[in-house]
Order: structure tokens, then sequence, then C-alpha cells
């Protein structure tokens, strides 16, 4: 039995969760080994984490503002470190992100490199110093730093935007893993996930919310990494592949060659299903030129500084020094995902194409192809397709098609493991989407019952009632994310790209600026944020209907216009009206002191 503070015990309390895990994972094995199913196997693994979330969500409640919107400020470092690396290692990092080296090869390698150099960005300008100002959400900085309720509720607008879009993107994960887990169909799985995400978050908040992310984590890394050191292994690799990813890559190079490549006629593709993709390599502007890997990982450093539900994480640490602290940690235990995901993708493409390897379809007959099991599975999906196009009766390099969401979740069968791994990568993805997704909906609800309800409509209200007004606002967003995500707009990763643009275009600057420049004033923030955020998805809409881009910015990068229209308008109007008041600039010269007492103290 643990006695004693639950702080103090935290070490105690995750090492025998993860002790349970692992003994879990145990089980199943054994019971795949009785001859338990394999659809049995993938209900138990989310059905169990799942419930597991639930539980402490519910241990966490709390009536308690403080620890409802920033987790009383106690959480230590390293546990802080294992949320955010949690809130951020998104659906879109494990389920899409390998599937996107897959198909468009190292041009998507500027979103591992510009979501991780973010952190650089984050430790250095702004989780500190926005830590010392002692604010609830980033509108609350923003609202307290330029004054006004208007450059507040602009702070709220930006971060809707911008968090709506990611949700989304989380919301679609969930309803994908369980659909194939639960075997229904995406568009009511979507709503199974939902509830799973709102489990989490409805009675604790941020306190929930922090606990829940570090439970999922432990979950996620053991996902995520134990195929890739099993598949690296069976497949003579070595126990650490990433040591030899350069070597692999040649080895896929060669094998393209080897087997050669036919483009498909159009009337060849209008049979493939909706966003199905060719196995071999293919080529976007993502990876067309310098500028365009430059500029997306430049978008998605910026766009990494800019998301409010990243920078709620570093409110939660009890000092500025520990904030910056977190931020190392978090870019630890991130690193650990992000340094795999070239290796998973590299190891599928090979377990798939390589005829030296049992795994390897190319070459095969089709029959012999579409009667394998883990075709047919994912067939049902709607995640894979082969067709004989040629008439050859045998698959050729060009005729098999897979979704990039099933590149990481079809692996361990694709493979050869165990179906328990794959129930255990589903369990991952979950926890992965749903860490996210809970973050999200937590900073827009937080953002707009504080914000919104409280700073502007009803200043008196009751702290029992601003929850109230917080835990009603989970709920309808989450229900509006799902509706949207079962829609399928768009894809995981380019929703997720979207959001990190939105959130440039509106938020970078002002909060940059709100620190480390005294002269930047309410209504310079406020031309920052409108004008950013309207130029910005005036020229997504003006590309996504057939603009020819300006600097090679495309779709993708559109936060950079954005960006700079905000930088410049805040700029500008800035220096052409008054200067802030001596006590805004004294307050902001308080700010960069990493000692001392909190600028605004508790809410």
């Amino acid at each position: 039995m643990i006695k004693g503070n639950f702080i103090d015990n935290l070490p105690k309390v995750y090492g025998i969760y993860t002790g349970g895990f692992l003994a879990f994972i145990i089980l199943m094995s054994i019971g795949e080994q009785m001859g338990m199913t394999s659809k049995a196997i993938g209900i138990c693994f989310v059905a169990f984490t799942v419930c597991i979330y639930a539980i402490i969500g519910y241990l966490s409640r709390t009536a308690q503002a403080d620890a409802y919107y920033v987790a009383g400020r106690q959480v230590p470092t390293v546990f802080n470190g294992m949320a955010t690396a949690a809130d951020w290692m998104s659906g879109a990092s494990f389920v899409a992100m390998a599937g996107g080296i897959y198909f468009k090869g190292y041009g998507y390698m500027a979103l591992l490199v510009g979501w991780t150099g973010g952190y650089v960005l984050v430790a250095t300008l702004l989780a500190p110093y926005l830590r010392k100002f002692g604010c609830y959400t980033v509108p609350d900085f923003i609202g307290t730093r330029y004054g006004g309720n208007l450059s507040r509720f602009l702070a709220v607008v930006v971060l809707t935007v911008a968090s709506f879009t990611y949700v989304t993107a989380q919301i679609n994960a969930t309803g994908t893993i369980a659909s194939v887990a639960l075997d229904i169909p995406f568009q009511y799985a979507v709503y199974v996930g939902l509830i799973s995400i709102l489990l989490c978050s409805m009675l604790g908040g941020m306190r929930g919310v922090t606990w829940t992310q570090v439970a999922q984590y432990i979950v996620l890394i053991i996902a995520y990494l134990l195929p890739v050191f099993w598949i690296s292994n069976k497949m003579g690799a070595g126990f650490f592949p990433h040591f030899m990813l350069a070597d692999e890559v040649a080895r896929i190079g060669e094998l393209e060659q080897q087997f050669g490549f036919v483009k498909n006629s159009a009337a060849d593709l209008a049979t493939v299903p909706k966003g199905l993709a060719g196995i071999t390599k293919a080529h976007s502007a993502v990876n067309a030129t310098p500028w365009a890997f430059i500029s997306l990982a430049l978008a998605m450093m910026m766009g990494t500084a800019s998301l409010p539900h990243v920078m709620m994480r570093y409110f939660t640490t009890p000092s500025v020094k520990a904030a910056r602290k977190s931020v190392g940690w978090s870019l630890f235990f991130i690193f650990l995902l992000y340094s795999s995901a070239p290796m998973l993708a590299t190891l599928s493409k090979l377990s798939l194409i390589d005829p030296s390897l049992s795994t390897g379809i190319i070459g095969k007959s089709i029959a012999e192809v579409q009667a394998i099991d883990w075709y047919q599975n994912w067939n049902q999906a709607n995640l894979m397709f082969v067709s004989d196009f040629n008439g050859n009766g045998t698959l050729e390099l060009n005729e098999f098609f897979m979704g990039g969401k099933a590149v990481v979740l079809a692996t361990p069968e694709i493979a050869g493991l165990p179906y328990v791994i794959s129930g255990l990568v589903a369990a991952g993805g979950m926890a992965a989407a749903m860490s996210t997704a809970d973050g999200l909906i937590l900073a827009i609800a937080n953002a707009i019952s504080h914000d919104v309800y409280y700073k502007i409509i009803d200043p008196k209200a009751e702290t029992a009632k601003r929850l109230v007004v917080a835990r009603v606002l989970l709920v309808v967003i989450g229900f509006a994310g799902a509706t949207i995500a079962a829609m399928e707009i768009q894809g995981i990763l380019g929703s997720v790209i979207w959001a990190f643009d939105f959130a440039m275009s509106g938020l970078f600057f002002p909060l940059v600026l709100g620190v480390w420049w005294k002269r930047a004033n309410k209504e310079g923030a406020v031309a920052g944020m409108a004008l950013g955020l309207l130029s910005g998805l005036g020229y997504l809409i003006w590309v996504r209907n057939g603009g020819s881009g300006f600097l090679g910015i495309t779709q993708l990068t559109f936060g950079i216009f954005g960006s700079a229209v905000s930088l410049v308008s805040m700029v500008v109007v800035s220096l052409i009206t008054s200067e802030p008041s001596a006590a805004t600039q004294k307050m902001v010269d308080e700010v960069r002191v990493p000692s001392g007492r909190t600028i605004i103290g508790k809410n």
C-alpha cells in the first residue's frame, strides 16, 4: 500500500501502473496462444486502457479552479515532460507520421525537424515567461498583457480555430482505431472515441488530463517502440535499427529499380478507393525543393510555439525554473518516438516489397495476396486495395495501395508478429490521439469559459458555475469535432498541419512580442491577430481553389504568409499608436526575470 503525498509517490504509482500494463500484455499473449480471437484481443486492449484512463480521470475530479485549470501548479518536471509528450504526440505523430514518410519520402522529415525544433523556441522565447506571468490560459496572457476585451476575445478566436482543426484530426484517429478494433463503421466509431476522450477530462480538468496523459505516454511509447525493435530483429536489421536506416533506405531504392514501375492510367486510379496511395515513393511539393523542406520545417517550428494546448502544460509546473526543465524532458520523451518513425516506415515498406522476406507480396499472384488474412482485414476497413491493372495475374509494384493510417497500425500483422502486438499498437494509437484531443478540447473549453464567460460576460461568476460552463463546453466542442471528423474532409496529417499554420498566423508574434517588445500595444496585437488569421485563411482558400501560390508557400505552409502579415501589421500599428502604459512596460520587464513571484498571481 502506498502511503503519503500523491505527488511524492508518483514514481511508485506509475511504476506499478507500468508493471501492471506489461502483465496485461503477457496475459493477452497467453490468451492468443490459447485461441483468443484477434477481435477479442483488440477489444480487450482498447477497453482495458480506456477504462484505466477513465478511472484516473474520476479519481482526479476537482471543484477548485486552480486544480481544474492548471492542475494546482504542482506537476513535477519529469512527469510534466511525459504529459506534454503525450499531449504533443497526437494521432498524427503516432498513426500518420510514419505513413507520411512512407509515401512522401524525406520531405516529410521536415515535420520531425519542425515539431522538435519548435520546442527550442518554446524553451527560449515563451514557456518560462508565460509561467512567470501566472496566467491560466494563453488568451489570459494576451488579455492581461495588452489590455481590453477585444484582444482577449481575438486570442480565443485564434485558439478555437487552430485547436478545433487539430481536434478533428485526433477524433478521426480514435475513430479509425475504434472502427478496426471494435469492427464498427467509422462514422459511429468517432463518437466511441469521443466518449473515451471526455471520460478523461470532464471531472478533473487539467489535473485529470495531466495524470491521464502520463499513463497514456507509457502506453503509446511501449506500443510504438516494441514493434520497431521486434521487426528489426526479425528482418536482420539489428536490435537498434536506427543506425541502419541509410542501408535499409538504399535497399528499398534497389528493390524499386529491380521491380520497375509503370505509372497507372487515370482509368486505373479511378478504381482505387479514396484516400489510398501506391506502395512506391510518391513525389509531391513537400520534397520538391530545399525551400519546400525548409518552409515546412519553419512553419511547424513557429506553429509549435503558438499552440495553446502546448503552452498550457507549462502553466502547471511549480516554478519558472521547473517550466524550463520541463521543456527539456518533453524533448527527450518526444525524441524517443520521433527518432523511430522513419525506421518504422522503412521496415514497413521492406516487409512488403523485399522478396527475400516471407512477408514480401510483390511478385505473388493477385489471388494469393487477396487471400492473406491481414489484407482481408484492412481491405474491409477500406485501408488496403489491390487490382490486376495489367491483367497478368501477378501483383506489380504499382498495383498495391494503402492508406497512410494503415502503415503503423497494420505493420505488425504484415511483418508476421503475434496479433497481441497489433492490439498493443491500437491501444497506443488510441492513447496518442486521446491525450492530444483531451488537451485540445480542454484548451478551447477553458479559454471560452475563463476568458469569454468569466472575464468578459460574468466577472462575478462563482467557481462552481464557471466549472459547469467549462464542462458543458467540453461536451459541445467534442461532439462538434466528432461530427466534422466523421465527414473526413481532410486527412489526419493535413488537418494537423493546418492547425499549426492557423496558430502561428494569429498567435506567434503577439505572444513573442508580448514578452520581448515593450512597445507592442493593444492596437498592434489586435491588428496582428485579426489580419494574421484572416490573411492566412484567405491564402489557404486561394491556393486550395487553384491559386499559384506566392514564393513557394503552399497550403501546408500558409502560416508563413499569415504570420508575416501579423508581424508587419502588429509592428506598424503599434508604432503609429500610443505606447503602452508605464505599468504595462514594467510588467513586461518583470516577466523576463526568472525568479520572484508571478505577475498576476491567482485568478
